[in-house]
């Protein structure tokens, strides 16, 4: 028996999770996105069987709908699928990088008994679109989940077994600590980086050869500033709490690297680049 998926939203995120999703024989994926281009090009590489032709109708036969835009357009569809006639065995997921705000609006879908599973899937790349996915994106990445306390524990391994294909490590979490969490290690990292581009840029209105120098080691560390800037925006919007906090004490950080650059002691500065070799060494490849 067909298993049938609505994928909403078939970027380089969920175009990845569709080729996934398909090594399971039974699984038949349907696209559908804003971007009427994009799912037409899924479809022809065949990211996608089907083309939704009218998603309420599809969100009716579905037995998985997976959200996969940016984050805030996932708040505004589980509004819609909340309001909208679903399978009672359905299971609903998202992939987005927040998730308090997410499980604040599918609050609306457990009142009706309608499984809201969060996800996460922590990989990525700078690059964007249904072009660039591939069923290896996901391999060996945390896959963050946040089910509602009183979720179905079947209905969780269903989710789990529907992506296991993607090779990720399935981590449960709360939406606080997830958002505390990414907002560490992904969602403050990514304003450093563009706000380095951004300094550079200035720097090079001044002088041309600025940009003809910045290669190596700068585009390593801003990589991800080339990443989709809606996407971005939605996020720190979402996660704005949060951020804050981390701003605060990144500019602390900062404070002190100029303390210790005002001191000029070779003995400290080399242990503050000590301390961080020593620990940037010691996280997973």
């Amino acid at each position: 028996m067909k298993t049938r998926v609505l994928l909403i939203g078939v970027g380089l995120i969920g175009g990845s999770l569709a080729l996934a999703m398909k090594k399971h024989r039974h699984v038949t994926v349907v696209g559908a996105d804003i971007n009427t281009n994009e799912v037409q090009v899924a479809n022809q590489l065949g990211i996608v069987d089907y083309v939704a032709e009218d998603i309420k109708t599809e969100a009716a036969q579905a037995d998985y709908i997976v959200l996969a835009t940016p984050v805030e357009y996932t708040t505004a569809w589980i509004h819609d699928l909340s309001t909208w006639k679903l399978k009672e065995t359905v299971i609903v997921t998202d992939v987005g990088s927040t998730k308090g705000e997410i499980m604040k609006a599918a609050e609306a879908l457990n009142k009706k008994r309608i499984s809201f599973i969060g996800g996460h899937p922590m990989a990525g790349s700078h690059t964007s679109g249904a072009v660039n996915a591939r069923a290896d994106l996901f391999c060996s990445a945390r896959y963050i989940l946040t089910p509602f306390e009183n979720e179905q524990k079947e209905k969780i391994d269903a989710l789990m077994h529907l992506l296991e294909p993607t090779g990720a490590q399935f981590v449960p979490l709360d939406a606080a600590t997830h958002d505390q969490i990414t907002g560490v290690v992904s969602h403050l990292p990514h304003v450093i980086a563009t706000s380095l581009v951004r300094q550079v840029k200035g720097y090079s209105a001044q002088n041309h050869l600025v940009t003809e120098m910045a290669a190596g080691g700068f585009r390593d560390i801003t990589r991800i500033a080339s990443s989709n800037p809606h996407m971005w925006r939605d996020i720190l919007k979402q996660n704005r709490s949060m951020l804050l906090t981390l701003l605060d004490d990144w500019m602390k950080e900062m404070e002190q690297v100029k303390l210790l650059v005002e001191k000029g002691d070779g003995h400290e500065l080399f242990d503050y680049f000590s301390d961080a070799k020593e620990f940037r060494d010691s996280l997973h490849a």
